[in-house]
């Protein structure tokens, strides 16, 4: 049974259809990749997974829950929605982490909000605080930030304050974590350390998603490749099956711009 089902997506702004009929599947312990160009919807598709956009219809379903069902149109409170999201552990281009935090607390952050939400936390408020540090902290070694877990992100460079923001979306334990456009903000020595650490949480079988501009990293790391064009699911696969044996004239032509650019 898949960890995740997305059927027939659809996603509009007014009058422009950005995401038309989208489906796909993801089996626990799967990297997938989603390539295309800019503009393509891509970005668009990882907002409505995690409930940063609403889709116009289709279905959202995790672990057999449905999230999501434009046919059973509801208005959730932001309650629902925050349990919603944690299924999906967000990683965004461009950081997003708060300036006032020192690394660790921003990804100790949103697991104390949520402790504050539980009966027993008053209570047991010392012994929860240290659980959630403890916890932070080994994250924060995974991604080798020994060194700089009381720095704030203007103290780190591009490539740390990444993995900074990598630790923080694991942090809460999600199914699936998703990243959009993870190295476009960093230089070439920033991208290669950035893609070292999702490399190696595809070699432990993190379940992900991957939206990237790096060919040569989406066929060797993805089980399953998906190339979305003019909002559209145009092909997917393996990546030996998309790079190698590509079907659609859609996905030639968009491989061998991008290896005329790269």
């Amino acid at each position: 049974m898949p960890i995740l089902e997305v059927q027939h997506i659809n996603k509009s702004f007014g009058q422009t259809q950005v995401l038309n009929d989208i489906s796909f599947s993801l089996e626990r312990g799967e990297a997938m990749a989603i390539i295309g160009s800019s503009g393509s919807g891509k970005t668009t598709l990882l907002r409505c997974l995690n409930f940063l956009e609403t889709p116009n219809s289709g279905k959202i379903i995790v672990n057999e829950e449905t999230l999501f069902d434009g046919s059973r149109p509801t208005q959730p409170s932001d309650a629902e929605i925050r349990k919603k999201r944690l299924h999906f552990g967000m990683v965004f281009q461009s950081f997003h982490l708060f300036p006032q935090y020192t690394a660790l607390e921003n990804v100790m952050l949103a697991s104390l909000l949520l402790a504050k939400e539980r009966p027993d936390y008053k209570q047991n408020k010392r012994v929860i605080h240290e659980e959630i540090e403890h916890h932070a902290i080994a994250l924060l070694e995974q991604m080798s930030l020994n060194g700089r877990m009381t720095h704030y992100p203007h103290q780190l460079s591009g490539g740390q304050q990444q993995r900074v923001a990598i630790a923080r979306a694991l942090a809460l334990k999600p199914d699936i974590l998703c990243f959009d456009e993870p190295t476009s903000a960093l230089d070439p020595e920033l991208t290669d350390e950035v893609l070292r650490v999702i490399r190696g949480l595809a070699d432990k079988h993190t379940t992900m998603i991957i939206v990237t501009h790096e060919m040569a990293f989406a066929r060797d790391v993805a089980d399953h490749v998906v190339f979305m064009d003019d909002g559209v699911v145009v092909e997917e696969g393996r990546p030996q099956d998309v790079f190698e044996n590509t079907q659609n004239e859609r996905t030639k032509a968009f491989l061998h711009r991008f290896s005329q650019n790269s």
